[in-house]
């Protein structure tokens, strides 16, 4: 009865991961595009981030106005991402040599995921979209270990 009860739970696990999409591959393209996202900036690599993101990705944070006080939310997009690691770490200046960066996929369905990254600094939470094939970012909304940074 047991080893009935183990088998019917498998196969229902199989079948439901199957239903809706998801194989290993998915999981390690979802993966890649958190890295790119990050690496792109560690390794000066615009052309790895453009590959990751979606045309219309918004990256938002909350940030402090110095005089008010008052927080307000700060949007960057695709472009000014793709500038950002064409020169942020031009001098391999802003990151740890071993930099780290934890990718955690905290739940992916057919075509959409959602990711954890930690980073040295920050950490950083995606929606990933597979579109005509390919898995891209489309939001990103991260913040500072220390919300004070912002």
């Amino acid at each position: 009865m047991k080893q009935s009860i183990i088998f019917l739970f498998l196969f229902f696990s199989f079948l439901t991961f199957h239903l809706n999409g998801q194989t290993k591959q998915d999981s390690l393209d979802i993966k890649q595009v958190a890295l790119d996202y990050i690496e792109s900036q560690h390794n000066v690599k615009p052309d790895q981030f453009a590959r990751a993101a979606h045309p219309r990705m918004v990256k938002r944070t909350f940030w402090k106005n110095k005089k008010t006080g008052k927080e307000y939310l700060r949007e960057t997009f695709t472009d000014a991402m793709i500038l950002l690691a064409e020169t942020y770490n031009l001098k391999k200046d802003k990151f740890p040599k071993d930099a780290k960066k934890e990718v955690i996929i905290l739940d992916a369905y057919d075509k959409v995921a959602s990711v954890k990254l930690i980073a040295d600094d920050w950490i950083d939470y995606m929606h990933i979209v597979k579109l005509n094939g390919k898995w891209q970012l489309v939001n990103v909304l991260w913040q500072f270990n220390n919300s004070k940074k912002h």
